[in-house]
Formats: C-alpha cells, structure tokens, sequence
C-alpha cells in the first residue's frame, strides 16, 4: 500500500510539474517552481578504493579492499529558491572485494545554470566485503561533493526540455578512510 502510494505521488508529481506556473509565482534558475519536490532516480558506476589502514584492513593475498560499482540512486530535492536540500538512498552492487554497498545520505547545495547543481553530502554506507576474499562487512558515516550538470548547461536545451537527465560526477569517503570517485546519469521528474 505505501509503496503504491509513493509510486503514485512519483508519477503525479511529473505532470505537476509541466502545468503553466501562475504569473508572479516564485521559480529557481530552471524556470521551474522556487519551492516544490522533484524526485528523481538514477544509474551510477564508481570505484572504491579503501586506505590500508581502514576497518577493513589488508589481506595478504589481496591487498587492501576496493573494487567497482554499479548501482542505482533514488532521492527527493526540495528547491528552496537558489539553494535545495534533499535526501537520497543508494545501493550498488559491487566487484573484486566489495559484494554490496548501500545507505542513505542527506544533501543540499545550490542551483547553478539552468538545470546545473553543485552539493555536499553527508550520511551512513553499509559496506559488504567479500568474505572469501578475506574481507568483511562494517558501516560508517559517508561523505562527498558532488556536480550535476543538464542538458541546458552543456548546449543541449532542445533535446529534453525542461524535465530530463543530468550527469553527476562526484566524489566521497567512508570515514575518511577511502576514495569513492562516481559518474552517473540522473533521471529528474
């Protein structure tokens, strides 16, 4: 039942969205609502590399624990005018020592262009080590910063309008204990 009512507040919230805005009304940089909600869900793919002297420690055999991601995001940002905070959760199915990773952060930043972002984030990662390659599980705080840029921002106005995707390049820590570099594709109703 909540799902089917998240799914629908998800699906509602596009068409909103495209109505004409009343004359006076508020907007952001976008020409969209100053204040609102804009879901999105997006695809990542990343590479996590973990210091030697991390919780998760080395493995003769291995070394130290990293290995690639790819993972899917879901979120909601509330636009406060040129600025917006939003939360978002992640989940990544990892390569060589990782077997999963996922948590949830909290995010805000400012609006720049048309449809760019720039952000901080901060929140809690769960991180499943590969227990047959010497590596275990452990959770922590998770921290980054992070662009998107629309298709406005790079030329590409036309092609979407004003709902479409944005690339994300960012970057975070686990506990200031590793380098988590990521590009993904944000899909923004």
């Amino acid at each position: 039942m909540a799902l089917a009512m998240g799914l629908s507040l998800c699906v509602a919230a596009p068409a909103m969205a495209q109505d004409a805005l009343p004359a006076g009304t508020p907007t952001a940089p976008d020409n969209s609502r100053a204040f609102g909600i804009e879901p999105y869900l997006g695809i990542t793919g990343a590479y996590h590399s973990f210091d030697r002297t991390s919780e998760f420690g080395t493995n003769p055999v291995n070394g130290r624990m990293n290995g690639w991601l790819v993972g899917g995001v879901a979120g909601i940002n509330i636009p406060l005018g040129p600025v917006f905070v939003g939360v978002e959760g992640n989940a990544s199915k990892g390569f060589n020592d990782i077997d999963w990773e996922y948590g949830v952060r909290g995010r805000g930043g400012f609006r720049a262009g048309d449809t760019g972002m720039i952000y901080a984030s901060a929140g809690y990662q769960w991180v499943n080590g590969k227990t047959d390659r010497g590596f275990a599980d452990n959770k922590d705080w998770i921290y980054g910063v992070g662009v998107e840029v629309g298709p406005k921002d790079i030329g590409l106005g036309g092609i979407t309008g004003e709902a479409g995707p944005r690339l994300r390049f960012q970057a975070e820590t686990y506990d200031f204990d590793s380098i988590r570099p990521s590009v993904g594709v944000i899909f923004h109703f």
